[in-house]
């Protein structure tokens, strides 16, 4: 293989598929980049066998086409330090050639042909969903996605695909978040994909893509890469027992001063008291080591009697930052029970602390 390829554009590839090397072994054919030349491609795979990136660019030239590897994190330390100029990588006797100008590296290839093969896309079913609202949606619940929860489908968000809507559902056992996209569907059917993809997700799928699925796969293709993520195995909590069907009070509050006075008081405690009164809303620091925080905004509530919730603050500021409206719902039948946080089609449920 001998290839020439703009530095920014080999920079900008290689910094795309670091999330999806091994790190930790680099005797691993995983801590390698895959570089394939090919009807006039020039192609870079990573992978962790969990997840895998391919991406791929027309703009190269061409001398010889072939095959390399080598070890991707050298690889971007390498390009990066080189000028804003063409690019030449030439494979010579299990050796990869990285020059420019005066400069040249050289970097040990393992054989191309131990790489582990991508899934393929032919015959699986597909289903469609404009990405920015894909991605839009994934952040909203990406922070209530637990780790290293021993019940492994914890560890990921459920797409729960049913009678024309998609749900986007993710939990950490204190809190559940759901978005909900309208939108017609063919085939009801769950996926739970893991939270290092749902990661990467958030960072890839700006382009128009197709999703390809099947029990074990998801893959997303555009016209410059394809993403492939192992699934979970597993099923995911009935969530929809969850969500409470009845609420005795409801309040539409503003998202603005709400932030505001959390964040005051959780400077002191992350866990604080939302009082609510018939006039003003007032937050306290639930805090053992004699430091208090005490703040309160004017409000009219529309309550007889005084209710309070005793919450993680940061439960409702992670919902509170990825909102777009300035004003949002608070639901909740009891201070023992938990509540709800809702702007348009997204939902948090709040397990409360008990004291």
């Amino acid at each position: 293989m001998k290839v020439s390829i703009k530095k920014s554009i080999l920079e900008n590839m290689l910094l795309n598929i670091q999330p999806y090397l091994e790190k930790k072994d680099l005797s691993q054919i995983t801590s390698h980049v895959l570089l394939i030349t090919k009807d006039g491609q020039f192609t870079l795979k990573a992978t962790d066998y969990e997840i895998g990136l391919s991406y791929h660019t027309p703009e190269i030239k061409i001398t010889t086409e072939g095959d390399a590897t080598a070890n991707g994190k050298k690889l971007l330390d390498i390009i990066k330090s080189l000028k804003d100029d063409e690019v030449v990588l030439e494979t010579i006797n299990d050796y990869l050639y990285i020059k420019q100008n005066s400069s040249k590296f050289k970097l040990p290839m393992l054989n191309p042909m131990d790489f582990p093969l991508f899934p393929e896309i032919a015959n699986k079913p597909k289903f469609d969903i404009n990405s920015n609202t894909l991605v839009r949606s994934i952040k909203k619940i990406a922070p209530a996605i637990d780790s290293n929860n021993p019940k492994f489908e914890l560890n990921g968000s459920l797409i729960d695909i049913k009678d024309n809507s998609i749900n986007l559902v993710a939990t950490d056992t204190k809190r559940l978040a759901i978005m909900q996209i309208e939108q017609p569907t063919e085939h009801n059917f769950t996926l739970i994909i893991p939270k290092k993809a749902i990661s990467e997700i958030q960072k890839l799928f700006f382009d128009n893509i197709e999703i390809f699925y099947d029990e074990n796969t998801l893959i997303a293709s555009s016209a410059h890469f394809t993403f492939y993520t192992k699934l979970i195995n597993g099923k995911f909590p009935d969530y929809a027992r969850i969500i409470p069907k009845n609420k005795n009070y409801r309040i539409l509050l503003n998202r603005e001063s709400m932030v505001d006075a959390i964040k005051q008081i959780s400077i002191i405690s992350p866990e604080i008291k939302i009082t609510f009164k018939p006039e003003k809303v007032v937050f306290e620091s639930l805090n053992d080591d004699n430091i208090e925080a005490k703040t309160e905004i004017d409000f009219k509530t529309g309550l007889d009697n005084d209710i309070y919730l005793a919450v993680n603050s940061r439960y409702i500021l992670d919902f509170l930052s990825n909102i777009e409206n300035s004003n949002f719902t608070l639901g909740f039948n009891d201070s023992g029970l938990p509540f709800t946080l809702e702007s348009d089609n997204f939902m948090t449920i709040v397990m409360p602390i008990m004291i």
